[in-house]
């Protein structure tokens, strides 16, 4: 059977690990799934707040595709930013004088 996951290694501080290993015993889970349910949780708020600025900046300076964009913030919002992104270019080019 093939698996659609992947294996990664983490560094993350001892305290850290062995608070994670309570709170997943606490919930009837493994260390795995709750760092894995942690991490969708994080991406997911790449949709809104400050995260969702730190993205779009991303895409504004060309870090990230737009294809990734859409996958991170959802295809209306991405279509949004990319309208501003639009929007910002033409304003500096225009700001810009003619030689």
């Amino acid at each position: 059977m093939q698996s659609d996951s992947e294996g990664i290694e983490v560094d993350a501080p001892d305290r850290l690990l062995e608070r994670a290993d309570v709170l997943a015993t606490a919930l009837g889970t493994s260390r795995s799934e709750l760092l894995v349910a942690a991490l969708r949780d994080y991406v997911e708020n790449a949709r809104e707040g400050p995260l969702e600025g730190e993205v779009a900046a991303a895409y504004y300076d060309d870090e990230i595709t737009f294809e990734e964009l859409t996958a991170l913030v959802g295809t209306r919002r991405a279509a949004d930013f990319r309208l501003l992104k639009g929007q910002l270019e033409s304003a500096s080019v225009d700001g810009v004088p003619e030689r």
